[in-house]
């Protein structure tokens, strides 16, 4: 059967992968701890729950624009322009069916054939799919393990080509749990901006941040004179605990935001209209929701202090980065690779057949030699998970 080009290079997402495994294994009675999901345990806030509820018993269940109800971007805006205290446009606010078609849109819109898109690696699984749907080329960039992989210029220098026309990074990090500071992506804006690269900045996990005060700093940090073109990537899903909602967002110059609503205008017109209404009241009633994200990074901000604790009591010699934002603990197993194990991919394999602990290997994320787990889940089974992965390494040795 002959597909389109499209699509012939198209794998499914790695984490769902896993994730559906996982689930698969428990149906059949299996004990399976899943660790593989990226999304937090909470159920989503009552009042923003509520407010769906009641938009749709006013009957706001009808088409909107496709770049989102106008009040839901007024919004919007009203937040950014808290985060980077200058004053940022609704009309640059498209509103998205998740974060993925924030990305989708950016992507197709400003990349084609014969473009590079430069990704700081290690990476959400996503992002050079995303590019290479845009016809684009995707090129890995990966900083040094010292410096939680987080890249710089001179990073960035070296893999540049003369058809580099973007960059992707992620803070906080999927996968790592690394946060640039201000002065680290002023750096990288500015360089962007001295060649006219698109900087796309996804800040999805800005809310869970586990040192400093507040969010993790994002692109709206940075001085408004050191921006070149960007793209700012966000929306509800993991501050909110609202993944089954769909609803992202982008932040652009108008202009460019006018293509991103006119192509998603021929794709899902617009994001479903309960689910913004439920993002309207997470992101205009804020008192309510500075309380549900204080109660929730609480939660994480004590599981990171566990997990990291549990690594360095029950596997000591295992690198890992201590994660400053999002929900994942990334760490290296290729020192318990041997004859039979080549790979990280290989290692989680055996690791859920045998301990019924799914984790993501680092294939998905770039690298073959870590795995990625989530610790948006109770103390009791991040307990039970470490355990079990002691339990199966120290076993591995024995043998």
């Amino acid at each position: 059967m002959q597909f389109s080009v499209n699509v012939e290079k198209l794998k499914p997402s790695a984490t769902i992968a896993v994730s559906t495994l996982a689930k698969k294994l428990a149906s059949e009675g299996r004990d399976i701890i899943n660790l593989s999901a990226g999304e937090p345990d909470f159920d989503t806030p009552a009042f923003i729950s509520d407010a769906a509820i009641n938009g749709i018993r006013n009957g706001r269940t009808r088409y909107t624009p496709p770049a989102g109800i106008p009040e839901l971007r007024v919004a919007i805006a009203a937040r950014l322009s808290e985060r980077s205290g200058r004053a940022m446009e609704s009309e640059g606010v498209v509103v998205t069916a998740g974060a993925k078609q924030a990305l989708f849109n950016a992507l197709f819109t400003l990349f084609g054939p014969g473009d590079d898109v430069m990704v700081a690696a290690p990476y959400w699984t996503t992002y050079p799919d995303l590019v290479r749907i845009a016809r684009a080329e995707p090129v890995e960039v990966f900083g040094e393990q010292a410096n939680d992989f987080k890249i710089t210029p001179t990073d960035l220098d070296e893999c540049a080509t003369h058809s580099t026309r973007g960059l992707i990074i992620n803070t906080p990090c999927n996968p790592t749990g690394a946060v640039y500071s201000v002065e680290e992506l002023t750096a990288l804006a500015e360089w962007c901006r001295d060649r006219g690269v698109w900087l796309l900045s996804d800040e999805i996990y800005r809310n869970i941040h586990h040192v400093g005060d507040g969010a993790a700093p994002g692109i709206l940090s940075v001085p408004a004179e050191s921006l070149g073109p960007y793209v700012l990537i966000d929306g509800a899903s993991k501050s909110f605990a609202m993944t089954g909602w769909r609803i992202g967002f982008t932040y652009a110059d108008v202009e460019v935001t006018k293509k991103f609503s006119a192509l998603q205008s021929q794709i899902t017109s617009n994001s479903a209209t309960p689910s913004q209404v439920a993002a309207l009241a997470a992101f205009s009633d804020t008192d309510a929701a500075d309380a549900a994200l204080a109660e929730m990074g609480e939660a994480f901000a004590r599981r990171r202090a566990l997990v990291c604790r549990l690594m360095g009591e029950l596997l000591p010699d295992v690198p890992f980065i201590e994660p400053d934002g999002a929900f994942y603990l990334f760490f290296c197993v290729g020192g318990f690779f041997d004859d039979e194990i080549a790979n990280a991919t290989e290692w989680c394999s055996r690791l859920l057949h045998e301990q019924g602990v799914a984790l993501v290997p680092g294939a998905a994320f770039g690298d073959d030699r870590w795995v990625r787990m989530s610790f948006a889940t109770s103390d009791e089974i991040i307990e039970q998970a470490l355990g079990r992965i002691s339990s199966s390494v120290r076993a591995a040795s024995a043998g």
